[in-house]
């Protein structure tokens, strides 16, 4: 005998909600993650035939692996219980703050995404907006990097264009992790830019909790091998000159750094400049204003950049913003550099210390200042600036800048020629700036617009550190 039970609809749904649910847990979410795995592990055993620099195991790992291994490091939680004894505060809420530090700076890399995704947004943006050359590369040098190295890229930092343009550039190299500061902390940005393998850092933290986790991860992605890139300035330049190095991210990575050990520690020195650089206005609204430059003012800029420039796209007059080149330098590596200097990081107090990593810091610069190219633009400003208010024709502007490029070239300075034709360099360089109206021209005759002077010593401080400007100035 038989009885019908009555079942509310609502049960019924749920039932069926949580057997699909069933099947989709236990036999295709399973399938897929397979799928997946095997198509990334592909890409990688790819890349890794390919790549100069191989994606070391530590950048594979999951990223709850590497939380929980930079939240209980041995060094942090002493670090903890320190801070615990000074300020009475619950050690389990101290190891609390320190996973949430972790899982703010550790990123997520994917091979897949890095260089499918990635490269080719990346490709895209920086040849839309410029003629992007690599200028030159000490490709002998390059070879000699040990496979197992820790390589470091060092760099100028002239735009954040430059994490798109070097990332570019460096793709058939290696995959490279930056760090990258507050700005970029935005959904869904900080999402792509955390899985492009970058890591966030609070620039102007002073918790020195929240400094020994950044430190912790920082050695341990060099004691791995992940190939980092670093802008020891810290910030971009607001006048165009090379800022004084900021060490603190060289610092924490020579920490980790054992002179008898396996591993190098390789620097490149890396040199980028652009005919134009996309911020260049509001940087100098910061050099004048400082801390108190307005943010509103930075917002308001660009959105009236970007509406002026689709406004030319839309108009057919859009031109691209000239040259952005960029020059890899010959490696430096950190056993050789404290053999010849006959020091030792681990010997020194902390005085002395310090001044080890300054006078490194500055060794660097040095090495990253020499291999900055030197573009159309930069050559026609350090002309027309050191021209004052006289006007100046075509032909006296080249004969300026021809003798400026010898003395550049004379000197070891990387002078980039489109074309490889110095009368067409020189019509560039005036192109651009009369574009903007950084520079008038009248009957075959330039003078620089008063009130962007500043602005045109923005681009000719770019190259100002060079030995060849000042032995031109002086000839």
């Amino acid at each position: 005998m038989t009885v019908s039970i009555p079942v509310p609809i609502w049960i019924v749904v749920l039932v069926g909600v949580l057997a699909a649910w069933a099947v989709l847990d236990r036999l295709l979410f399973p399938s897929v993650r397979w799928y997946l795995r095997r198509r990334v592990n592909r890409v990688i055993n790819d890349l890794n035939e390919r790549l100069q620099l191989r994606i070391e195991p530590f950048r594979l790992t999951r990223r709850a692996v590497l939380i929980d291994r930079l939240t209980y490091d041995p060094e942090i939680m002493k670090a903890a219980e320190a801070e615990a004894d000074a300020t009475g505060k619950p050690r389990e809420a101290l190891v609390s703050e320190v996973a949430r530090y972790a899982r703010e700076i550790v990123p997520s890399f994917n091979a897949y995404a890095y260089f499918r995704v990635g490269y080719w947004l990346a490709r895209q943006i920086a040849r839309s907006l410029y003629r992007v050359r690599l200028g030159y590369a000490d490709r002998e040098g390059l070879t000699t990097v040990p496979e197992n190295a820790s390589v470091v890229f060092v760099m100028n930092h002239r735009s954040n264009m430059d994490y798109v343009l070097v990332g570019y550039l460096a793709a058939t190299t290696a995959a490279l992790s930056y760090a990258v500061g507050e700005w970029a902390r935005i959904w869904p940005l900080q999402t792509l830019i955390r899985t492009l393998g970058a890591y966030f850092i609070r620039r102007k933290s002073g918790n020195p909790l929240y400094r020994k986790v950044l430190a912790r991860y920082v050695q341990m992605a060099t004691d791995g091998g992940v190939v980092q890139a670093v802008y020891p300035e810290g910030g971009l330049s607001r006048d165009g000159r090379l800022r004084q190095p900021r060490l603190g991210l060289l610092s924490y990575m020579i920490a980790a750094f054992d002179p008898a050990g396996v591993r190098d520690l390789i620097f490149i020195p890396v040199g980028i400049n652009y005919d134009r650089v996309l911020e260049d206005r509001t940087l100098q609204r910061a050099l004048e204003e400082g801390p108190r430059a307005s943010k509103t003012y930075a917002l308001g800029k660009t959105v009236g950049f970007v509406a002026h420039q689709f406004g030319l796209f839309l108009r057919r007059r859009w031109h691209r913003f000239g040259y952005a080149c960029v020059n890899f330098g010959t490696p430096i590596s950190m056993k050789d550099y404290l053999a010849n200097a006959g020091i030792s990081f681990a010997d020194a107090d902390t005085p002395e210390r310090f001044a080890q990593i300054e006078a490194l810091g500055r060794h660097l610069m040095n090495a990253v200042g020499a291999v900055i190219p030197v573009t159309p633009v930069s050559l026609v400003s350090t002309v027309l600036l050191a021209a004052g208010d006289r006007a100046m024709s075509d032909l006296e502007i080249k004969s300026e800048v021809f003798v400026l490029m010898k003395s550049l070239e004379s000197n070891g300075a990387q002078v980039y020629l489109p074309r490889t034709d110095r009368d067409y360099a020189v019509g560039v360089g005036l192109r651009m700036l009369t574009m903007r109206h950084i520079i008038f021209e009248d009957c075959g005759n330039y003078r620089v617009n008063p009130s962007d002077r500043q602005l045109l010593a923005y681009y000719a401080n770019a190259v100002a550190h060079l030995p060849g400007i000042v032995s031109a100035a002086s000839a």
